[in-house]
């Protein structure tokens, strides 16, 4: 009977070990949900109730929801920072990301959507003031004019990025957002689908801009961002309107610099009228002259990859496209794709741009240019136009060819020189 008993204890002891290895191994999704993230659930509740969203509602959404682990841009404890941020604008180069074979592509089929929605498009041109080919354009961009099918549960990865994200507050207000559309029945199963970021829709709405800016073009009482192209291209118009699109304004233009100028022209610190920039020997590539007396307002030179790539001369709407999506490429990937839908060419100047580093070691550039007194504006490992000015700057500064491009050879400069010390 000892023996027996002896036996069963060890049994026991094995299969209670067993279990407990098959919990550690299973993939994050089917292990039991956190209790911290249960409890940060829990905190939502009131900011929900206040929102205008239900009891049942906000039971519906959670129910069975566990965090997503394997999203981008996350601030996990314990673990150390990921080499990138997951965002294509960020950790692609302009070579990769402005890839010419996919441009053609969607150059094609923009122009034939162009035509298949011409009486679509000119309302929308009437009612919002908005040209057509930049809507098809960030169709193109967003989903590939539908073609593409996000696939993350939109309630779990705004509720993720909310609780482990590193632009909390940001997302907070995503979610609740996402989870009054719950409520008004907008958000259901057959719309629940987004990007990892919460975006939805065939031209990547947030939450928070729905109720604000989707737009009803087709006049059917509801605003379908995801299965109409009427609404959809109208709520992107909306949008544009919203940020302040003007009307006849290009975005930029491909420009040629005159001997001596350089990459640290690039930026606002370095914005003047058009005419101004014609006075200095700036000229557009394709040889037409820069209509100054239409273009008063201020522009500024654009280089998004250093001296690697075409310089830009952008206006306002530039910086609306970047209010869309705020990243430097995408807004040029945008008005490149606009102008080629409308009949324009690719890029003159060509993309040679080196290896991108990660953007934990543009993070660590950024961190030491700011130690020596150079003025990073925000320490995110996004190689902006402020950032690759300041590079261009440094470069200067120290007898280096000037590229203003955030490369492994400015970084081990940087970290030759006194500073701060590498982060971890």
């Amino acid at each position: 009977m000892a023996q027996c008993e002896l036996a069963k204890r060890y049994c026991g002891l094995a299969a209670r070990a067993w279990l407990v290895l098959v919990w550690l191994v299973l993939p994050a999704k089917a292990q039991p949900a956190d209790e911290s993230f249960r409890l940060f659930v829990t905190t939502l509740r009131p900011e929900a109730t206040a929102a205008g969203v239900s009891d049942a509602t906000f039971e519906r959404a959670f129910s069975g929801v566990t965090p997503d682990r394997t999203l981008p841009d996350l601030d996990i404890p314990g673990q150390p920072k990921p080499a990138n941020s997951g965002q294509a604008e960020f950790s692609k180069t302009p070579l990769d990301y402005l890839n010419a074979a996919y441009l053609a592509k969607l150059t094609a089929e923009g122009r034939q959507l162009a035509t298949k929605h011409a009486e679509t498009l000119a309302q929308i041109e009437a009612e919002l003031g908005v040209e057509r080919h930049v809507l098809l354009a960030i169709w193109g961009r967003e989903t590939a004019f539908g073609a593409f099918k996000p696939t993350h549960h939109v309630i779990r990865s705004l509720a993720t990025q909310a609780w482990l994200g590193r632009r909390r507050e940001m997302f907070r207000a995503e979610l609740i957002a996402a989870l009054r559309m719950m409520e008004a029945g907008v958000l259901n199963p057959t719309t629940m689908k987004g990007s990892w970021a919460g975006a939805m829709g065939l031209v990547q709405f947030m939450p928070s801009e729905y109720f604000e800016l989707a737009y009803d073009l087709d006049k059917d009482g509801k605003k379908d961002i995801w299965g109409s192209v009427p609404d959809a291209l109208a709520s992107a118009a909306n949008q544009l309107k919203a940020k302040g699109w003007i009307k006849g304004q290009p975005w930029g233009f491909e420009v040629r610099l005159p001997a001596g100028a350089s990459c640290r022209l690039e930026g606002q610190p370095s914005a003047r009228a058009a005419a101004e920039w014609v006075k200095l020997g700036v000229a557009r590539v394709d040889g037409k002259p820069i209509a100054v007396e239409r273009l008063a307002e201020t522009s500024f030179l654009l280089t998004p990859g250093g001296a690697f790539g075409p310089t830009f001369l952008v206006f306002e709407n530039f910086l609306v496209l970047k209010r869309y999506n705020f990243a430097d490429l995408y807004a040029v990937f945008v008005g490149s794709l606009a102008d080629r839908i409308g009949g324009g060419g690719d890029f003159q100047a060509k993309w040679t741009t080196p290896k991108m580093i990660s953007n934990r070691d543009i993070e660590e550039v950024q961190e030491r240019l700011k130690a020596q007194g150079f003025g990073i504006e925000k320490v995110d490992g996004k190689a902006g136009m402020n950032t690759r000015r300041l590079i261009g700057d440094y470069q200067q500064s120290r007898g280096l060819a000037v590229d203003c491009w955030p490369s492994a050879g400015v970084l081990g400069h940087l970290r030759k020189t006194v500073g701060v010390t590498k982060i971890p």
